[in-house]
């Protein structure tokens, strides 16, 4: 019985792992350079996320000293030493060192007889802060920060006193002093908490996962397996694979070449396999979009003339139709493959192609059914966040599906149908085609400098990064509605003006 299972488990097992490591249509890889733009602004992030820190009031009192601490605010920050890397298994560690922290708040301070109210600033200097952001993907395929581990702390904290108590103050501000170096670090870590696991994730919220790209199909963008980070760089999977929007649970098998990235001179490369661009064609012919007609007027004037000198025959014996206006369907007999080499990128189609005269009021009669093969090139682009194609038609042929003699009196017809479809059907694809589609990337984020290079089986995107909208901007926009408080804080008291109260 065990030597059964044994077997059948050997027979299963490169199954199991094939279905575990399913290739992705789409990678991204993030490199420490574009780490290292990302440092700049997060850094900026924290500082106004550590300006807005919510510190509690702090009362006590020592002997015949009394005192009230209230109204707490961070007046400036020195965040002068700062580092943002990647870490394998732990993915990314910020860390920030030998920082200063002004403050400002409200004393009410009672010593013996003698009662005193006003304000302090204090300093908070040597200031580390050691965070590491754990990423995975989600439920729903999508890259979020799942935990953060932080530690703070304070090396120094000195507070300025003035007025008639001031060798006093200075005396018994070790009490003081103490209980705000605590109180403040105690607020840095759960202020980098809420700003990572809510704030930050609201910006990965705005990747785009499973979107529609027009009316007929949908991408989807959903991440594969967790991130797979080393010491130099962050890569991503995503399934990479369009869908009709009128069966959005359809899936398309995935048999082409797993893309790698070797490169890490950028910021930024995406890779895209033949499979990406395969989903997309597979899809559109699926929702029944790849097909153009041409009647009457729209059909060249030039190309009607040959096509009823060719079919003259026909059109005479019906000889009522002689005026009537043709009309042309190109139609996708399969769905288009995508090639992809060093040399360049091509596409495959398969097409039938129905020449016909549309008597008004009448039924149409088929002059001609004839099968086409055409190769187009394909020059694949970045334009913002948008992936586009331009396509050129370069080798065509058609020949009929009856018999040999009649694909032998549509050869006069090869050169002026590809003329037909350079000037007037290519320009009708592409302008279909102009809107390309978005790049996973958070909202905020752009491209510069872009460069295409062509691999056997994918493509590859390289390309460094920059920010046309700041984070905080982003949040703002998407900021989640309150619920409940994230992390505890207590809102500072207004002091009371009555010494007794303290």
């Amino acid at each position: 019985m065990a030597a059964g299972s044994c077997r059948l488990l050997l027979l299963l097992l490169p199954w199991l792992v094939t279905a575990s490591h399913s290739p992705p249509g789409c990678k991204i890889r993030i490199t420490s350079k574009g780490l290292d733009l990302v440092k700049q602004e997060g850094l900026r992030f924290v500082e106004q996320e550590l300006q807005n820190i919510t510190v509690s009031d702090l009362h006590g009192k020592e002997g015949q000293f009394h005192y009230n601490i209230s109204q707490v605010k961070v007046t400036d920050l020195q965040l002068a030493f700062s580092d943002l890397h990647f870490q394998p298994q732990q993915h990314l560690v910020f860390n920030i060192s030998n920082a200063s922290i002004s403050l400002r708040f409200r004393r009410q301070l009672l010593y013996w007889f003698f009662y005193d109210i006003g304000s302090i600033n204090a300093s908070a200097d040597g200031v580390r802060i050691h965070t590491v952001l754990q990423l995975a993907k989600d439920g729903a395929g999508r890259l979020k920060i799942s935990n953060i581990t932080c530690d703070a702390s304070i090396a120094r904290m000195h507070a300025g006193f003035s007025g008639t108590l001031r060798n006093v103050y200075e005396f018994l501000s070790t009490f003081i002093v103490t209980g705000m170096r605590f109180l403040v670090s105690q607020q840095i870590c759960p202020s980098l908490e809420h700003a990572s696991l809510v704030l930050l994730n609201s910006v990965l919220d705005t990747v785009p996962v499973r979107n529609a790209v027009d009316e007929h199909v949908g991408i989807d963008y959903s991440l594969l397996r967790d991130p797979d980070v080393s010491t130099d760089t962050l890569d991503l999977d995503f399934k990479g694979m369009f869908f009709p929007r009128a069966r959005e649970n359809q899936e398309l098998e995935n048999h082409a070449v797993e893309p790698v990235i070797k490169e890490t001179e950028r910021m930024v490369y995406a890779a895209f396999s033949e499979y990406f661009f395969d989903s997309a064609m597979h899809a559109y012919f699926q929702a029944g979009v790849l097909a153009i007609e041409l009647q009457g007027e729209k059909v060249p004037k030039d190309l009607e003339v040959l096509l009823r000198a060719t079919f003259f025959g026909t059109i005479f014996m019906l000889s009522p139709a002689v005026d009537a206006p043709l009309r042309l369907v190109l139609q996708a007999s399969a769905p288009p493959r995508c090639i992809i080499k060093p040399s360049g990128t091509s596409v495959s189609v398969s097409a039938f192609l129905n020449i016909s005269l549309v008597p008004p009021g009448r039924p149409a009669v088929q002059l001609s059914s004839m099968a086409v093969e055409a190769k187009l090139s394909a020059k694949v682009f970045l334009q913002g966040k948008a992936l586009r194609v331009q396509l050129d038609l370069r080798r065509f042929r058609i020949y009929s599906k009856q018999s040999a003699l009649e694909s032998l009196a549509l050869f006069s017809l090869q050169a002026p149908l590809k003329t037909l479809l350079q000037l007037t059907i290519m320009p009708i694809i592409n302008e279909r085609a102009k809107q390309g589609v978005q790049i996973p990337l958070p909202e905020g984020m752009d491209f510069t400098r872009e460069v295409v290079t062509n691999h056997a089986g994918f493509l590859t995107v390289g390309a460094d990064l920059h920010f046309s909208k700041g984070l905080r901007e982003v949040i703002e926009k998407y900021r989640p509605a309150p619920t409940a408080p994230v992390y505890p804080s207590s809102r500072p008291v207004e002091p009371s003006a009555d010494p007794r109260q303290l």
